[in-house]
């Protein structure tokens, strides 16, 4: 018996692995060689391809394609019809499958929905997308980025609470300082 849970009309693939407590919803295909962690939620109509790697606790909305070369960190989070790509000039008449860049979205970030994330880049952990947004660079941890292309506009505490102008939550009063990959929480 599995310990974790798949629609009747979910297409997966032998020799993938599905970690305890995943749940895999209407539509979706799951190629594979793909890889994902426990306690997941993979909406409806989500593709994941042989070299994707999700992580633990991840949410993966309806309509979203991940991958090969995309990794998600544990407690990522994908709003809807969110976009990754892996190429970045794709032809129909070019076989580019030995050029896809990894993308690496971090633990904790948060993608808006129909956000679209250009292949090669970082997202860094706990930072928070704009839905719609095109990110076309690193975003740093713990920024809130939005827009097109998607520029830093603030800052987010893991809680998903933006800081206030000292790097503080006033919800669960967590503080943060600055460092080279964004921001850290403060001990």
């Amino acid at each position: 018996m599995n310990d974790f849970f798949i629609h009747e009309s979910a297409y997966v693939d032998d020799e993938c692995h599905i970690g305890k407590g995943t749940k895999v919803w209407h539509f979706s295909h799951i190629m594979s060689g793909a890889v994902i962690g426990k306690k997941c939620v993979i909406g409806q109509n989500v593709y994941i391809g042989s070299a994707a790697k999700i992580g633990a606790c991840v949410k993966i909305q309806n309509n979203v394609s991940v991958y090969d070369e995309v990794i998600l960190e544990d407690n990522v989070f994908c709003g809807p019809s969110c976009v990754f790509t892996n190429v970045f000039n794709p032809r129909a008449f070019i076989d580019r499958n030995k050029e896809y860049k990894k993308t690496v979205v971090k633990r904790g970030a948060t993608i808006g929905a129909n956000a679209t994330i250009i292949c090669g880049i970082s997202l860094g952990k706990y930072c928070l997308i704009g839905a719609g947004s095109v990110v076309t660079h690193d975003i740093p941890d713990y920024a809130i980025a939005y827009g097109n292309p998607a520029r830093v506009h603030g800052w987010v505490c893991c809680c998903g609470e933006k800081l206030d102008k000292n790097l503080k939550c006033t919800v669960c009063h967590k503080k943060y300082i600055k460092n080279t990959n964004g921001l850290d929480e403060e001990i």
